[in-house]
């Protein structure tokens, strides 16, 4: 969840300076969902060109967590990324990870 968050952030800083950004995870079974959404930027800048590989990155991260991916702009003015991901309901969240 984490580089789809740290992507949005860098995605929103590039093409949209200045813009009010928020952040909301929701975890819990049967999915979690994270989403970032920005609003309009503030600060003039000039064209960004990029790779475009950044959104397929992340869409091909998600999916390989069977997730679902959305994005696009918003009807403010802005971009909002949306992931989906499927909760393991056997795993326990507290000792995932953790040094046996």
């Amino acid at each position: 969840m984490h580089r789809l968050v740290q992507e949005s952030l860098t995605n929103a800083r590039k093409h949209a300076p200045g813009a009010p950004v928020r952040v909301s995870v929701r975890y819990g079974p049967p999915l979690s969902t994270v989403e970032v959404g920005n609003g309009p930027g503030t600060v003039p800048q000039e064209p960004v060109v990029t790779s475009g590989y950044g959104l397929i990155g992340l869409a091909e991260r998600v999916a390989a967590l069977n997730g679902r991916l959305h994005y696009g702009p918003s009807g403010s003015g802005g971009w909002t990324v949306t992931a989906e991901l499927p909760v393991d309901q056997t795993a326990d969240v507290r000792t995932a990870g953790a040094a046996e």
